[in-house]
């Protein structure tokens, strides 16, 4: 039998990672409805500045408590999960570039994953909700649009270390899973932009900082599907108290565009900073070359021309998200860059 969810006054949520660009949302929005949060850092040194900008962001500080947990090391995870009730998991590597080695990636997320889990089923923790990608999706022997049914070939050409890490972290949450009856849900965001919490912009906000500043000749033929990190942060508290979504996966994203469409909407709302947001599309031949002396653009090389694009009716059927328009994520990602000083 589905156990009854508690009121929000009455539970307590860790949530890992809590520095992270999702993490804080999720914590803001935890803190907001009233839930008592629980944040693990790997240092406790960020602690003063995770709560300032919380705070700033209107939550209540005062049913916040962090704790230090590193991804790699079992100490502090038993002491973070006693007495929760739900977690939320967060925390895993995103590269600005390859890494030189992909277990640099696939370990801290897969071993990660599995012992944040295991402290969780230790504590009596109801139901985790963890965060995958549609990385885990998007590069096996399916077709755009991917759905949940879709599952990344990890031994397959497309699959970059990044890509593998999100897979295998995922796959071995759910078979753990399986094997000891912990409730699981998992989230499948796409392309996370939106404001920041403070922190420094993650890779993929810094793709729009990088537009602004020039750092694009010409725009690569790249596509993303893109998803506002307000409109992630809410699919994962909607998959923590839903009952239905025990035992599912829930890709998180919104419209498909191609960077050259990105760059329009940019022009369009931001015209007095765009002067150096290229309107050129390079040919796919030169940026595979360009990609042998920028290991930020070999990230991409495999997505050039590919339609990406996701189907998210399940996210919204069974747990009623309604994500944002990709232009008002867009605007909320560049006005906060301003505001954060970044632009």
């Amino acid at each position: 039998m589905e156990p009854e969810v508690k009121a929000p006054q009455d539970t307590t949520v860790l949530v890992t990672g809590i520095s992270g660009f999702l993490a804080r949302h999720v914590a803001q929005q935890l803190l907001q409805k009233g839930y008592s949060v629980r944040g693990t850092l790997r240092s406790l040194a960020r602690g003063a500045e995770v709560e300032e900008s919380l705070r700033a962001a209107g939550a209540d500080t005062g049913k916040l408590q962090l704790f230090e947990a590193d991804l790699l090391r079992d100490e502090g995870w038993a002491a973070a999960a006693a007495g929760c009730d739900t977690l939320i998991h967060t925390a895993s590597p995103f590269p600005s570039a390859l890494p030189k080695s992909e277990d640099e990636l696939i370990r801290p997320a897969r071993e990660g994953t599995l012992r944040v889990l295991r402290a969780a089923h230790a504590a009596g923790v109801r139901r985790v909700v963890l965060t995958s990608s549609i990385a885990a999706t998007n590069y096996g022997p399916g077709k755009a649009p991917f759905t949940e049914e879709d599952w990344t070939d990890v031994d397959g050409p497309q699959a970059t270390p990044y890509y593998k890490s999100k897979t295998l972290a995922e796959q071995a949450a759910w078979d753990f899973s399986r094997q000891t009856g912990l409730e699981l849900a998992v989230i499948n965001p796409a392309m996370i932009l939106g404001p920041l919490l403070g922190g420094a912009p993650g890779t993929s906000v810094d793709v729009v900082r990088k537009l602004f500043g020039g750092e694009f000749a010409a725009l690569p033929r790249f596509g993303i599907a893109l998803v506002d990190v307000r409109d992630v942060a809410d699919a994962h508290l909607r998959a923590m108290v839903t009952p239905e979504a025990a035992g599912q996966r829930f890709i998180a994203g919104g419209r498909f565009l191609w960077l050259k469409e990105v760059a329009e909407i940019l022009r369009e709302r931001f015209p007095e900073r765009s002067g150096k947001i290229p309107r050129r599309v390079a040919p796919d031949w030169l940026v595979r070359i360009l990609a042998h002396f920028d290991p930020t653009i070999r990230l991409i090389t495999g997505e050039l021309s590919r339609d990406r694009s996701v189907s998210a009716d399940k996210a919204k059927r069974l747990l009623g998200w309604v994500p944002r328009p990709a232009e008002e994520t867009l605007a909320a990602t560049v006005t906060s860059l301003i505001a954060h000083g970044r632009l």
